[in-house]
């Protein structure tokens, strides 16, 4: 990318989470990432910098390791002309979400993150002529908390993602609380597979995304987007499914082509892919906690069927779900054992402050910051050493644990016996595919303390409400059975 001949022309607004926003090239397939930050709070060009030379470098040496080669895509660090940043930044201002607009897009360093746009296959510089179909999954926490520092009984049976939901609708961020469990995904149970991504399609929130040639066709950014429509979304895909057109259109159209899309995203997610070190993560024998969600409707309906648990499956350990759930496992003593650990740190930076660049707070994260990873000893011995160990084991995992899925589909030419990419059949195509993996900023050391308290939150919450509605519900049973006559026969 030559950074002297920029036009903020062509480029457009891709999307944005918290941190960064995005915009992609309309005829290469690169992005450029920008942090954001509070109008307040300024950043010198130096820091910014090296913040963005922190991710390349923690992508490239830790989460490549763990989850592949090709799945891992670092980028570069590049300097832009300010003026372009600041016209780019003027452009885009409509296209942003409100609620996102809380915080501004760097203009003042001049420095952005260069990437390859994943919402394309990863195999062309330039924008391909056939026509694409990305589907963006935000899977979540996979695991529910195995740690003997676990003190509410709750977080035992329900999963992170299912308790949160209740919060998140009691507070206003989103409509309706959503089916999806991240459990039934992460389970490699085709059938719980399939009710996880038709449970992502009715209620998408921010855990799905679907774009078309670069163009996001499916999705929402906060509660007042509007209601999912399926039919429209199959008007789009139908091409990709039913290529010779000989469906129909109408209810039977839409739900063939919502069955043909999630058939074709379970197979590539059980697909498997290049090596990476997530297997040189070595847990012990032993349970690591339910595999059933007690929150899932999934999972409710097989207790009505009087099943503990469903016919049990496993993801294959080549995939990319069981690489990422491995990664999540990394907090190996939940946010109730972690935080103790991270006050020992603290008592000691507090005491020795020149001391947190030796133990790699901040970075560098290079090889020596990968191999500490591997200790998964919970034996505490009270030094320093084991508390930070834990500490940034638990910073990865929670990395691993808000990442997203990214499934490139194009179907197949006529003649596509040189495409060295992967295939993956549908009913009436075949498409070649790719997978990565983005959002992987390594998640803040200062987060922790939220962290805890959110914890804390979601559990409180969760426990009040639950028990407030089978109050209800038994309440209601005790007033229809007040009326009831008992009459005795003679026998």
């Amino acid at each position: 990318m030559d950074e002297g001949k920029m036009d903020e022309n062509e480029w457009g607004y891709h999307g944005e989470g918290n941190k960064s926003l995005v915009v992609a090239h309309a005829q290469r397939c690169v992005v450029l990432r920008f942090l954001k930050f509070p109008p307040s709070r300024k950043k010198t060009s130096e820091e910014i910098f090296q913040h963005l030379q922190n991710i390349v470098d923690f992508s490239k040496n830790v989460m490549k390791e763990f989850l592949g080669e090709n799945s891992v895509h670092c980028g570069e660090v590049v300097q832009l002309p300010l003026d372009f940043v600041k016209q780019l930044c003027l452009k885009i201002q409509s296209e942003r979400p409100e609620s996102r607009c809380d915080k501004d897009l760097d203009t003042f360093s001049g420095y952005a993150l260069c990437l390859p746009n994943l919402a394309r296959l990863q195999t062309y510089r330039f924008a391909e002529h056939r026509p694409i179909l990305c589907v963006e999954i935000k899977p979540k926490c996979g695991f529910i908390p195995f740690s003997g520092d676990v003190t509410h009984e709750v977080k035992r049976r329900v999963c992170r993602y299912c308790m949160h939901q209740q919060l998140k609708v009691a507070t206003g961020k989103w409509k309706q609380i959503s089916k999806y469990c991240p459990l039934d995904l992460y389970s490699g149970n085709k059938q719980r597979m399939h009710f996880a991504l038709k449970s992502l399609l009715q209620e998408a929130q921010n855990n799905l995304k679907i774009f078309k040639n670069g163009e996001l066709i499916y999705g929402c950014t906060d509660a007042r987007s509007p209601v999912a429509d399926w039919n429209e979304l199959a008007h789009h895909l139908k091409p990709f499914f039913f290529p010779s057109n000989g469906l129909a259109g109408g209810p039977h159209c839409t739900r063939a082509v919502i069955r043909e899309l999630v058939r074709v995203i379970t197979r590539v997610l059980l697909s498997g892919s290049d090596k990476g070190w997530a297997g040189a993560l070595r847990w012990g024998p032993g349970p690591r906690g339910p595999r059933v969600c007690e929150a899932s409707p999934f999972g409710r309906s097989l207790h009505r069927q009087g099943k503990n648990s469903p016919e049990c499956s496993g993801l294959p350990k080549g995939c990319l779900l069981y690489k990422t759930l491995q990664v999540q496992m990394l907090d190996l003593l939940d946010i109730e054992g972690l935080y103790p650990l991270y006050r020992r740190v603290e008592r000691y930076l507090e005491e020795f402050p020149e001391e947190r660049k030796t133990l790699q707070i901040d970075g560098p994260y290079d090889e020596a910051f990968y191999q500490k990873l591997l200790d998964l000893s919970t034996e505490d011995d009270g030094t320093v050493a084991f508390a930070l160990t834990k500490v940034q084991q638990y910073r990865v995992a929670m990395t691993a644990k808000d990442c997203s899925i990214m499934i490139a589909l194009s179907p197949c030419l006529q003649d596509s016996s040189s495409d060295q990419r992967p295939v993956v059949p549908s009913s009436r195509s075949r498409f070649a595919f790719s997978v990565s993996v983005l959002d992987l900023d390594l998640k803040p050391y200062e987060s922790i303390p939220h962290q805890y308290k959110l914890d804390g939150k979601i559990v409180n919450f969760y426990s009040k409400t639950v028990h407030a509605k089978d109050a209800a519900v038994m309440s209601t049973r005790f007033k229809e059975s007040e009326d009831c006559t008992l009459v005795l026969h003679k026998v």
